[in-house]
């Protein structure tokens, strides 16, 4: 019989394909992306199958066996597969580490299925039977009177409990043949107490005004030539993308095909999930949505993935790593507000989830459908250019007023208060009339903690972070402070620990200062605070979000899992505390996510009957974010901005590559970085620009001195290969970590 030999990528820490032959018995399990259990060396590993050809030079005999099929079915779709070495290639990374991210720890693990054991009845007993039963083994009579009043196999454990019997009466009777014992699989679904979390909205489709109508009929003409294809959705905030998106998924379902929904926060998902399951019921489809992102338990992560594997589901919703869901028949990957940088991984293998879900539609011949109020530019420029189609939404439904905007000069506050408040007066009485009609009121800013950093007014010393080249932040809940970027921290002190003297001062604003300063302004209210300090409990964003729908919370204060996405029609006050903070940093989309996150915090105002205001504290009201923001003017930040980005040769013009070097001796990063980029300057000549080396904004994070160096592109794909050789020829030394990064988000 012909050998059937198979190419396997190994999950192993090595980028190499080996072969193996595959034994009769688990030949019909094999095919391409199957998981598989490997022999290397004396140890056993997992592989995906790639190929079904022989090598080239190496004697077939010699080939080890497959040991195991882990699934009976594909790991890797074929679009996943094709997918994982496209990443491999763009990102310059080993497909070994975008196999594993691909396929979740669980399912490589395989986390063990939740089963329960089920009793029913196996044969009707007789009346002199019974009789016997009842005389000599009561609570086996009572036991076998209450499964025969069932319609249906009972779990084991509860109807003992309900009888105060033990496990020996079941097992009894299961010896004289009366009842048997079935064993029923557990699905783990995630989110599936949403109904009675207060997350239920949305059950039944509303009526679509016209431009969301022109949407729909858009949409569904890309799906009908069922063919790849890449639609812009620019809507304003409160215009009902969500109807869109929901409309668009009915129509897929209903012919037969699948969906990724892709949110850019763990924090949107449970909302965008109770819409979906809501509308699934309605639509009577009878589909199962799948949750998928990292703060599930590992049981619901398996049983999620099986059930897309096996196209139990067909439909899956989270954040970015949803992307790689094994769903059959994809017909349609949305991307919700796909201008945030959470869609950017930032490890290894870095990929965009934005860029990766069009290349995923790319390869499964799907439609993808990139929504936001604010997009990124690299989308606008490509719907400008024609690659992507263009839908857009500029009104908010049912005709609602976007909120007004109102500019609070600190500088005036400052000088008229005689001190830099956290909440500036016009702010503190707008709250205060929210809070008497009983409406409710959001306060976002962007940084956590009490205060951005300790000084000394005596000698001017500031407590720095000795592992990393910052400002310890201090926290007032527990009087430390922190590192927010190793995690390190200490108690805070009462004097200054370099002169002794008691003038210690704490400056900048965090959600924990701004909390405090609105619990003395509102005494009445009742305020929550919403960080990652305050949500480190699984599930504790729900239940916040949960009670600030239901109305118990009057005032929410939070950083940006709070300020983009979610729907709360009783807010009516935004105040936004430090519109400064994202400006100025050395980041040439300083403007731009300045701009996308006031309209998206001020997206979260005015969303139900009630009109909404926002108002936003910053010492420059003349920067053109701000000003363009205030009149919701996308069209013209864009023009501005692509224009301001042309002139200087920056994305999305051109592509951008991040080298970083790490390292404990900050010299001899330098000198390995200066004589790398001479190396790239002679190989690559003009197919690229360098900038650097230089050290990183941040010089040193964990103990590690940071360096980087610059890469301009007109085309990722012709460079990175070249680059990969020569790091491979490169003599760099053991204590130097160095790390591209493809279309970085992060420029610090």
């Amino acid at each position: 019989m012909r050998l059937m030999i198979v190419g396997v990528h190994p999950l192993a820490g090595f980028d190499k394909v080996l072969h193996y032959r595959v034994p009769e018995h688990l030949r019909a399990a094999v095919g391409i992306g199957s998981l598989v259990r490997i022999s290397i060396g004396s140890t056993m590993r997992l592989g995906v199958v790639g190929t079904l050809d022989p090598p080239a030079d190496f004697p077939l005999d010699r080939l080890k066996p497959v040991a195991q099929v882990v699934y009976p079915f594909p790991a890797l779709t074929p679009d996943l597969l094709g997918l994982a070495r496209w990443m491999a290639g763009y990102y310059a990374c080993g497909i070994d580490a975008v196999i594993e991210t691909m396929i979740p720890v669980a399912v490589r693990r395989g986390a063990g299925l939740k089963q329960e054991k089920l009793l029913c009845i196996a044969r009707k007993a007789g009346p002199e039977e019974l009789a016997v039963l009842e005389k000599r083994a009561p609570q086996q009579a009572k036991l076998y009177r209450l499964l025969a009043q069932q319609f249906r196999p009972q779990p084991r454990n509860l109807i003992l409990a309900r009888l105060g019997a033990t496990a020996a009466v079941a097992s009894a009777l299961v010896k004289r043949g009366l009842i048997r014992e079935e064993l029923r699989r557990i699905e783990r679904v995630a989110y599936a107490d949403d109904h009675e979390a207060g997350e239920l909205v949305a059950a039944q489709p509303h009526a679509l005004n016209l431009e969301q109508q022109r949407a729909v009929d858009g949409i569904a003409a890309s799906l009908a030539r069922n063919a790849f294809s890449v639609t812009l959705l620019h809507g304003v905030t409160g215009s009902g993308k969500t109807e869109v998106y929901l409309r668009a998924i009915d129509l897929v379902l209903r012919s037969g095909g699948g969906v990724v929904f892709l949110v850019p926060e763990v924090a949107l998902t449970p909302q965008t999930t109770a819409r979906l399951r809501s509308r699934l019921e309605a639509i009577a489809h009878g589909q199962q949505c799948v949750v998928w992102h990292s703060h599930l338990s590992e049981g619901e992560r398996l049983d999620g993935w099986l059930a897309l594997a096996t196209g139990a589901a067909r439909i899956v919703v989270g954040a970015r790593s949803a992307v790689f869901a094994p769903v059959k028949d994809l017909r349609l990957v949305i991307v919700d507000e796909e201008h945030e940088p959470a869609y950017k991984q930032d490890e290894t293998p870095r990929y965009h989830g934005r860029d990766v879900a069009v290349m995923r539609a790319k390869l499964s011949g799907a439609c993808c459908l990139l929504g936001s109020a604010t997009p990124s530019l690299e989308s606008f420029l490509n719907a400008q250019k024609g690659r992507y189609g263009l839908l857009q939404l500029t009104q908010r439904v049912d005709d609602r007023q976007l909120p007004h905007i109102g500019i609070i000069d600190l500088r005036i506050e400052a000088a008229k208060q005689r001190h830099l408040p956290a909440l500036a007066g016009k702010l503190v009485q707008a709250m205060q009339d929210r809070l008497e009609r009983r409406e409710q009121t959001i306060l976002f800013i962007n940084r956590r903690g009490y205060s951005s950093s300790m000084l000394c007014t005596k000698c001017g010393h500031v407590e720095e972070c000795t592992h990393c080249s910052i400002a310890l932040t201090y926290h007032r809940s527990d009087e430390t402070l922190r590192c927010h970027l190793c995690g390190a921290q200490r108690p805070a002190p009462l004097r200054c620990p370099k002169c002794a003297a008691p003038e210690i001062r704490w400056r900048g604003l965090g959600t924990q200062r701004v909390e405090e300063a609105v619990r003395r302004v509102l005494p009445r209210a009742r305020i929550e605070r919403m960080d990652t300090d305050t949500m480190a409990r699984k599930n504790r964003f729900r239940e916040v979000l949960s009670q600030f729908r239901a109305g118990r919370i009057d005032v929410l204060v939070g950083t940006q899992m709070i300020g983009k996405g979610l729907d709360f029609p009783n807010v009516t006050l935004v105040g936004l505390i430090d519109a400064d903070i994202s400006m100025h940093l050395p980041d040439f989309r300083a403007n731009e996510r300045t701009f996308q996150l006031l309209v998206q915090v001020a997206g979260r105002a005015g969303r139900g009957d009630r009109a909404g205001e926002v108002m936003v504290q910053t010492f420059t009201p003349q920067a053109e974010a701000i000003q363009f923001s205030r009149h919701a003017d996308f069209a013209g930040f864009a023009a501005a901005e692509l224009a301001l980005r042309q002139q200087y040769h920056y994305p999305p013009f051109r592509h951008l590559i991040h080298h970083l070097f790490r390292g404990p001796n900050p010299e001899k990063l330098k000198f390995f970085a200066e004589h790398w980029a001479r190396a790239v300057e002679k190989a690559l000549g003009d197919r690229v620009e360098l900038r650097g080396p230089a050290a990183s904004p941040i010089e040193k994070i964990k103990d590690e001195y940071r360096w980087q160096l610059w890469y301009f592109t007109n085309a990722v794909t012709k460079v990175i290969p070249e680059l990969a050789r020569l790091r491979a020829d490169f003599a760099w030394p053991d204590d130097v970590t160095q790390v591209l990064d493809v279309d970085p988000v992060n420029l610090m």
